[in-house]
C-alpha cells in the first residue's frame, strides 16, 4: 500500500514536470495532465486572512504582504514532512539545488520572482510559481495560493483585473480533482464572501469545498460561528475549520509561528463557545485533514490519470510522426533528406498517373472525348463545299485546264484540310499539359512530408512545371510534324482505287467542257473528304500515342532529373534554405516533444509508487 507521503509526493514531482515543460492548464491545443492532478486551491478574498492561514500551516512567516492585489502569481506550494531535529529550508523550482534557510529571502524571491514575469505594473500572470518547503513541522500537502477575490481594480491595474482574476482562479476551482479550500473572515457575513460565492456556483453540492473562518477571534462579543461551523447556516459535505491569526500586532512583533499555533490551540480549549470543537479546529488540524483527504483522492484518481497519461502519449506520438523528424544538421543528411522527399512526391504522382490514385484517368479522357470531338467538329462541310472545291480546283489549274484529273486542286483541297488537324493536335498536348501540372500540385499537397518545408514545395512546384513544359514542347513539335507528315506524301493508292468514268475505248473522260461540270466538283469533295476521314482515324490513334510517349512518359521517368542536377551543385546553407520548416509546424512539434516528456515522466513517476491496496 502506497504511504501518503509517496503519493502526494509523487504528485508533487509531477506538478513540477507540468510546470518546468509549460502545462499549467488553460491551453486546448496540447493535451493537459495539469488539469487532471488533485490540488488543493486557497480562495479567498483581499483581506481574507488566506497569507495567515498558509503561513500557519507551514510555521513559518514566507508570503509577501500589502495592500491590493499581493498575490498576482499563483503559488504551487509543496510541503514535505522531514525528520525531527533537521533544519527547515525552502527550494524554488526556478532556482534548482539553491536551499533558503532564510525565509524573509523566500518572500523577496517570490515577489521578484513575480515581477520577472509580470513586471512592476501589477498585472497578473497563470504561470506559476512553485516552492518547496521541507520542515518536521508540515504534513505531506500540496497548496495552490491563488490572487485573492476582488471588486475593485487597485491603482496601477487595469479594470480587467478584476475579471482576470476571477478567470484564473475559476480555472482551478472548477477542475473536478481540486479540492477548494474556501476562506471567509468570520467577522463578515457569509453571504457576501467571494470564497463561498464562487464554491458554491463550481461545486453546488459542496463535495470538494472545505469551508475555513478565520478571524474568530474578532467577532463581536455575544457573538459566534458556531451555526456554520457546525454545518447548519452553509453545509457542505467536508466539515468547516476555524482559524485564529496572528494579530497585526504580532505580525509586526514577528511573533514565532510555532508560538502562534499554541495560541491558537489555547483559543480554541478554554473558549466556551468552540471547546467543545477544540479537537477539530486550527491551522494544525487543518493541514492534516487536508492532507489526508487529498491522499485519498489522489489514490481514487490515479486509475483515471494513468489512463489519460497512456491515451495522450499515444496521440502525441502519432501526431509526431505526423509532423516528422527534426531536420537534420549536416549538408549530406539534409540533401538525402531531400532526395527522400522528392521520392515520396514523385511515388504519388506516379500514383496518379497509373491509377493509385485519381486524376490520371482524365488524359485518357482527353484521348477518348475531347479529341475525336475536336476532329468532328472540324469545318470540312464548309472547305469541301461546292463552291470551295469549284473555287480551289479552277484557281489550281490556272490558264491550263488539267487533262485528266485536276491533280493540283486535289493536292491544294487536301493540303489545306489537312492543315486543320494542327489545332486539335496541339489543344490535345495543352489539356494533358494542364492535367499533369495540376496532377503536379495536387501530389505536393498529397505528400504529407512536404507539408513542413514551404521552400522546398514551392522549388519542387517550380522544377515539375519547367520539366513539363520542355516536354510540351517536345509533344507539341512531334504531333505537328504528324499533321505535316500527313501532307508531305500522300497515299496515291487510295485514288487509284477510287472509281472513274470510262469512254467506251477504255479512257478516262475529261473534256474541258466538265471542267465546271457540277457533278465532277461534287466528285472532287467526296474523294478529298474520304482521303481526309482516313488521315482524321490515323491522327486519332497517332496523336495520343506521340501525347504520351513525349509528356506522360517522360513525366513519369524524368520530370526532377534536371532539379536532381541542380540539387548536387547546392552548397550546405542552400539545402538548408530548401528545409526552412514552416515556423508553426516547428513550434508544434517542439510543444508535442516537451509535452511526451511530461507524460513519459508522469508515467514514470507512477510507475515508481507502489500506489494499489
Amino acid at each position: 500500500m502506497a504511504t501518503m507521503e509517496s503519493l502526494i509526493g509523487m504528485v508533487n514531482r509531477i506538478q513540477r514536470a507540468c510546470t518546468v515543460l509549460g502545462d499549467y492548464g488553460g491551453d486546448n491545443a496540447l493535451p493537459t495532465l495539469w488539469e487532471a492532478l488533485p490540488s488543493v486551491a486557497v480562495v479567498g478574498g483581499q483581506s481574507s486572512g488566506k497569507s495567515s492561514v498558509l503561513e500557519s500551516i507551514v510555521g513559518r512567516d514566507f508570503l509577501p504582504r500589502g495592500s491590493g492585489i499581493v498575490t498576482r502569481r499563483p503559488l504551487v506550494l509543496q510541503l514535505h514532512k522531514t525528520e525531527p531535529g533537521l533544519q527547515e529550508y525552502a527550494e524554488f523550482l526556478h532556482l534548482p539545488k539553491k536551499k533558503f534557510t532564510d525565509f524573509s529571502i523566500v518572500r523577496k524571491e517570490i515577489q521578484d520572482e513575480t515581477d520577472r514575469v509580470t513586471g512592476k505594473s501589477k498585472q497578473i500572470s497563470p504561470i506559476p510559481i512553485h516552492l518547496s518547503i521541507y520542515s518536521p513541522n508540515v504534513v505531506n500537502l500540496t497548496l495552490i495560493d491563488l490572487p485573492g477575490l476582488t471588486k475593485v481594480a487597485v491603482e496601477g491595474q487595469p479594470e480587467s483585473v478584476v475579471q482576470e482574476i476571477e478567470s484564473m482562479v475559476r480555472s482551478y476551482v472548477e477542475k473536478p480533482n481540486s479540492l477548494i479550500l474556501a476562506i471567509t473572515p468570520a467577522n463578515q457575513d457569509l453571504a457576501t464572501s467571494d470564497a463561498i460565492k464562487l464554491s458554491r456556483e463550481v461545486d453546488p453540492a459542496g463535495d470538494r469545498t472545505f469551508g475555513v473562518l478565520t478571524k474568530l477571534d474578532l467577532m463581536d462579543k455575544g457573538t459566534n460561528a458556531l451555526d456554520i461551523l457546525e454545518g447548519r447556516a452553509y453545509p457542505l459535505q467536508q466539515p468547516w475549520v476555524g482559524i485564529v491569526n496572528r494579530s497585526q500586532a504580532d505580525i509586526h512583533k514577528n511573533v514565532d509561528m510555532i508560538a502562534a499555533r499554541r495560541k491558537e490551540r489555547e483559543f480554541f480549549a478554554t473558549s466556551p463557545d468552540y471547546g467543545h470543537l477544540a479537537s477539530k479546529m486550527g491551522s494544525e488540524y487543518l493541514a492534516k485533514l487536508l492532507s489526508k483527504h487529498l491522499e485519498s483522492v489522489i489514490r481514487t484518481r490515479i486509475p483515471g490519470i494513468i489512463a489519460l497519461i497512456n491515451r495522450s502519449i499515444d496521440e502525441l506520438e502519432a501526431e509526431l510522426d505526423h509532423l516528422g523528424r527534426p531536420v537534420a544538421i549536416d549538408s549530406g543528411a539534409q540533401l538525402y533528406t531531400i532526395l527522400e522527399l522528392c521520392r515520396a512526391f514523385d511515388r504519388i504522382f506516379k500514383e496518379h498517373l497509373e491509377g493509385g490514385r485519381p486524376g490520371g484517368d482524365r488524359i485518357y479522357g482527353v484521348f477518348d472525348n475531347q479529341l475525336p470531338s475536336a476532329l468532328r467538329k472540324l469545318p470540312f462541310d464548309r472547305h469541301l463545299s461546292l463552291q470551295n472545291v469549284r473555287k480551289v480546283v479552277s484557281e489550281a489549274d490556272g490558264y491550263q485546264p488539267h487533262l485528266i484529273a485536276p491533280e493540283q486542286g486535289y493536292r491544294r483541297l487536301i493540303d489545306e484540310a489537312l492543315n486543320y488537324f494542327r489545332g486539335p493536335a496541339e489543344a490535345s498536348v495543352d489539356a494533358v499539359h494542364f492535367i499533369l501540372k495540376e496532377l503536379v500540385r495536387r501530389s505536393i499537397g498529397e505528400t504529407q512530408e512536404l507539408k513542413r518545408f514551404p521552400t522546398l514545395q514551392a522549388e519542387i512546384a517550380t522544377a515539375a512545371n519547367e520539366a513539363l513544359d520542355r516536354f510540351r514542347e517536345d509533344s507539341k513539335k512531334t504531333t505537328t510534324r504528324l499533321v505535316d507528315m500527313e501532307s508531305s506524301y500522300l497515299t496515291v493508292d487510295f485514288f487509284r482505287k477510287l472509281p472513274q468514268d470510262i469512254d467506251r475505248g477504255g479512257n478516262p473522260i475529261a473534256s474541258s467542257l466538265e471542267r465546271y461540270a457540277e457533278g465532277q466538283f461534287r466528285r472532287i469533295g467526296s474523294n478529298v473528304s474520304s482521303y481526309v476521314g482516313m488521315v482524321a482515324e490515323t491522327l486519332r490513334n497517332t496523336i495520343p500515342k506521340a501525347v504520351v510517349h513525349c509528356q506522360v512518359k517522360e513525366a513519369k521517368r524524368s520530370l526532377l532529373d534536371h532539379f536532381y542536377t541542380q540539387l548536387g551543385k547546392k552548397e550546405g546553407k542552400q539545402l538548408s534554405q530548401l528545409l526552412d520548416e514552416n515556423p508553426m509546424l516547428m513550434e508544434r512539434r517542439q510543444q508535442c516533444v516537451k509535452r511526451l516528456e511530461l507524460y513519459k515522466s508522469a508515467r514514470d513517476e507512477i510507475d515508481s509508487v507502489s500506489w494499489t491496496q
